[in-house]
């Protein structure tokens, strides 16, 4: 085979050599960034009064991304290897994971809070980030875009909203840009702040839970915070993530019957085809953990690849950021998005208060 054959070849199919050499960089970049977390975690000062332990690892996995992100994109190579990464997948494989170290008497006890915490949020966010996108003039596909984001679960809860209201690819483009550039810093000051505000640990993970909008980023803050702070941030994350095949059914029945004029009502199926199935397996791993059918080297074992696939979400969300959408849509999105976002913690930090303080307060 000659050498013009091998480069046809590698033109007409360089998927998986492509995914290979991004998988590869990703693996790489979370090796360094579980280095660089165990080389300040010890120090007790870093500075400001601020524990080198509250540098975890999604951080610097994040802010690895990041710079690689940029590197990747000045040499060119980001293009040829952005296949490999996988935020979703590597965040989908650490959630069920993590479902294996929770018992499911905590999820039972927490899921009435989470449901209410959910239904509150997600009802009252929605609207006002439908009413204020109105006042600033923001086409209706843009609105239900960044509505669903920014009240369910950021990337995941855009593209299911965008394929039920036909929204362009540069408002997909533009609102995950938002999300992971508001997200990144707030994974790092919500704890923070719920550690000045000296938050129990289930209802600072009920707040980062309800108003960090990605579910890698509430992950992020929860470790950040402490373990029972992950479990009921995550928790309550995907109780709200189970509402995005509800918002997109929704969403689809308004646009067709409304917006569009059209009187083809949306299938039911929406719901399920939305429906995030990665809970299941979450709670099917909570089922086998609760009911004693895993060694307490298996459950060791689990909790560690746990870690790791999160590491590897966290690198993938900096690598996936992108900018380049700003340009042409204009500031008055981001305003809208960034006030919403405002709204969105301020009613947070209430609801889980009031819910996982006081009605609900749950215990691991």
């Amino acid at each position: 085979m000659t050498t013009s054959t091998i480069k046809q070849e590698q033109k007409t199919n360089p998927g998986v050599v492509n995914f290979l050499v991004g998988l590869a960089i990703v693996v790489v970049l979370a090796f360094v960034a579980r280095w660089l977390k165990l080389q300040v975690y010890d120090i007790k000062n870093l500075g400001f009064g601020i524990p080198g332990k509250v540098l975890e690892y999604p951080i610097w996995a994040a802010l690895i991304g990041l710079i690689a992100n940029y590197v990747l994109k000045a040499v060119k190579l980001y293009e040829y290897s952005k296949s490999g990464f996988r935020t979703e997948l590597f965040l989908k494989i650490g959630l069920v994971l993590l479902g294996a170290t929770i018992s499911f008497k905590v999820i039972a006890t927490a899921a009435a809070g989470a449901i209410i915490q959910g239904v509150i949020m997600v009802t009252a966010v929605y609207f006002f980030s439908w009413w204020l996108g109105g006042k600033f003039g923001l086409p209706d596909t843009l609105r239900a875009v960044m509505s669903t984001a920014v009240s369910i679960c950021g990337v995941s809860a855009a593209i299911a909203a965008a394929g039920s209201v036909l929204a362009k690819k540069e408002e997909i483009t533009y609102v995950t840009a938002l999300v992971i550039i508001t997200a990144l810093p707030l994974m790092v000051i919500a704890p923070l702040l719920a550690g000045a505000m000296h938050m129990p640990e289930p209802v600072a993970g009920a707040w980062f839970g309800g108003n960090v909008d990605t579910t890698a980023a509430v992950v992020g803050a929860g470790t950040i915070y402490g373990e029972t702070a992950q479990k009921i941030a995550s928790i309550v994350k995907q109780t709200q993530n189970v509402l995005i095949g509800v918002v997109a059914f929704l969403l689809a029945l308004y646009f067709t019957t409304v917006v569009e004029g059209k009187k083809q009502k949306p299938s039911a199926a929406i719901i399920w085809q939305r429906f995030p199935k990665f809970v299941l397996g979450f709670i099917v791993a909570s089922l086998i953990f609760t009911f004693g059918w895993l060694s307490k080297d298996a459950s060791s074992a689990i909790a560690g690849m746990k870690d790791w696939a999160f590491c590897l979400a966290f690198v993938c969300m900096g690598l996936e950021l992108s900018v380049e959408g700003f340009k042409k849509m204009g500031w008055s999105p981001v305003i809208v998005y960034l006030i919403v976002t405002l709204f969105n913690t301020l009613l947070a930090l209430g609801v889980s208060w009031l819910i996982f303080g006081w009605l609900f307060p749950a215990s691991l």
